[in-house]
């Protein structure tokens, strides 16, 4: 198995053509007529590549390109690479990059929590990350419920009502 490319040329070539190509740099190829995406009546040639000489995929498609070249009066308006699978190395971890956020929050202040609410927002940090992580606004509920059974019954109804407002 080599590096696999495929190079859309901007016309239909001759069968010479094509052998010049195979003889300059485009080792393993296959040739197909195909059309434009962007014009259908736009026929093109379509050249599956799986080199296996090039020492890297970058020097393969180099390669290829250079051998276009060769070939007078043709172009390659197209080049598609198919995805590479990463391979997880065992000294690595799971995540490479990110951070998290554990700020605990006192119960009564709100305030404080809109403003680390307001600066996660402005940094694109949304309250998914949060959930994702297990932390939500369980932890703030459970301290306002604290906090109404320890106020007095009337500021208690008072207190339930505006969470149930701001909720």
């Amino acid at each position: 198995m080599g590096h696999k490319y495929s190079l859309i040329l901007s016309r239909e070539i001759t069968h010479e053509e094509s052998v010049t190509l195979q003889e300059s740099g485009c080792y393993g190829a296959t040739f197909a007529t195909d059309s434009l995406p962007t014009d259908p009546k736009a026929k093109v040639t379509r050249v599956d590549i799986d080199d296996t000489v090039s020492p890297s995929l970058e020097k393969a498609i180099e390669s290829g390109l250079e051998a276009a070249k060769k070939v007078p009066e043709l172009g390659v308006p197209g080049l598609n690479v198919p995805a590479l699978p990463v391979e997880k190395k065992a000294d690595q971890p799971g995540v490479v990059a990110g951070e998290v956020i554990d700020e605990p929050t006192a119960a009564g202040n709100e305030e404080g929590v809109g403003e680390a609410n307001a600066k996660q927002a402005a940094n694109g940090k949304t309250g998914a990350k949060r959930a994702a992580n297990g932390k939500t606004g369980a932890k703030r509920t459970a301290n306002r419920k604290k906090a109404a059974k320890a106020e007095p019954a009337g500021d208690s109804k008072e207190l339930s009502e505006a969470g149930t407002a701001a909720g």
